[in-house]
């Protein structure tokens, strides 16, 4: 697949599922915005794979919770004039078992909103500009795509509050696509279980191999998704190759929800 001359923002890309799509999409060329909120060693990394692939890169700091800074992420690009690709990739939890509901407060709530739901709808908004002038020098929809959750269609996950966001950005992909069409579309990927650091995080390393192996006996493919696995899907939707779709939220979980 040619990437040439697509230009691209990708947020969360530090590391994870975010650096795995800037990574791929930098093959064959293009620009992209590398986006980080805390970790700027991790994503000099990411932004130093995607030029050696042969990509033009800037990296970005930026909290996609707060308006300022997506504003700040959006206007990084706009140097280029145009965007062909936004990937709203940052997100957070609070890993809390879902029977505890003195586990999350309405703080807890509020920062994973901000983040998971309320910051895509923020970089969507401060985009849709170059967004629209990309799809006007290209001549075909430029792409937006979302990264939510099978938790956001199943209720699981590592917390209710994390499982609504999710859910709530589902929803929201819809009315998106419905309100940007046609020079945007709107789209998004419902991962399930992901091998990356997100489980050793929030659990420590014990925790994230008890998980990882759980899921590994537990779905029909019997294999834990890697980063890169997922990204191609997500590549896939942001690429012209998928131009006929929007409004679309794709599951990829090796199959988990067969389990009855």
């Amino acid at each position: 697949m040619s990437k040439d001359g697509l230009y691209a923002i990708v947020t969360g890309s530090a590391s994870g599922l975010g650096a795995a799509t800037a990574s791929i999409l930098a093959k064959g060329g293009g620009k992209i915005v590398v986006n980080y909120s805390n970790s700027k060693k991790e994503a000099e990394e990411t932004a130093d794979l995607c030029r050696k692939a042969g990509a033009e890169v800037l990296v970005v700091q930026g909290d996609v919770s707060r308006e300022e800074d997506c504003r700040k992420i959006a206007a990084t690009a706009s140097g280029w004039g145009r965007l062909d690709i936004l990937v709203n990739n940052a997100g957070t939890t609070k890993h809390v078992p879902h029977h505890d509901l003195d586990g999350l407060s309405a703080e807890d709530f509020q920062r994973i909103y901000a983040v998971n739901t309320i910051g895509p709808f923020q970089m969507v908004r401060a985009a849709r500009s170059l967004l629209e002038a990309g799809a006007k020098a290209s001549g075909r929809a430029s792409s937006v795509v979302n990264i939510s959750s099978v938790a956001g269609i199943s209720g699981g996950g590592s917390s209710v509050a994390y499982a609504a966001s999710k859910g709530a950005l589902n929803t929201m992909t819809q009315s998106l696509a419905r309100a940007l069409a046609p020079l945007i579309r709107v789209n998004t990927v419902c991962p399930g279980y992901i091998d990356t650091p997100w489980f050793t995080k929030g659990r420590g390393e014990a925790g994230a191999k008890q998980v990882r192996d759980s899921v590994i006996a537990r779905v029909p493919l019997k294999t834990a998704s890697t980063a890169e696995d997922i990204a191609q899907l997500v590549c896939f939707l942001a690429l012209p190759q998928s131009g006929q779709m929007t409004g679309e939220f794709v599951r990829m979980d090796a199959g988990m929800h067969l389990i009855q």
